[in-house]
């Protein structure tokens, strides 16, 4: 599964990460028409949400760069909460690249918020419906936090 694969590529911290994570922003259109054109797979949501949340993790320039251009999955990641809301990891992955997104300060990170604040009411729905997931609950509270 390519999505899979971008996920555990885009892993990690330092600079072999970082290179990593820059080398696959070009796969970022390919993750977004994935999901849209695999709404009902929930592995492929599952993989593409970690994806773009592994993408978006760091700090700094070319963070923030990558952070913007995820941007764009907020509505695929909003739709992949919605059409697998009983899916624990579905919604933990989603959370995971929300909170990615939204992370950072200055103008931009303002931006992005603002531009995830819709996601407000699905992070708590997952974190109602998952009351026993460690991943749910983590993520959801980071998600929250950075939504604020």
């Amino acid at each position: 599964m390519a999505c899979g694969a971008l996920c555990n590529i885009a892993k990690g911290a330092g600079a072999q990460a970082e290179a990593r994570k820059q080398a696959v922003v070009d796969a970022l259109p390919p993750i977004f028409a994935a999901m849209l054109a695999h709404p009902a797979d929930a592995d492929v949501q599952k993989m593409a949400c970690g994806a773009l949340c592994n993408i978006a993790k760091g700090a700094g320039a070319q963070a923030e760069a990558r952070k913007q251009a995820v941007v764009d999955a907020l509505p695929p990641i909003f739709a992949a909460m919605l059409a697998h809301p009983a899916d624990a990891d579905v919604q933990k992955m989603a959370c995971g690249a929300l909170c990615t997104i939204a992370d950072g300060a200055g103008a931009q990170a303002e931006a992005r918020k603002q531009a995830a604040v819709d996601a407000l009411p699905l992070v708590v729905a997952a974190m109602r419906a998952h009351p026993a997931s460690a991943g749910v609950q983590q993520w959801g509270q980071y998600a929250l936090r950075r939504l604020e």
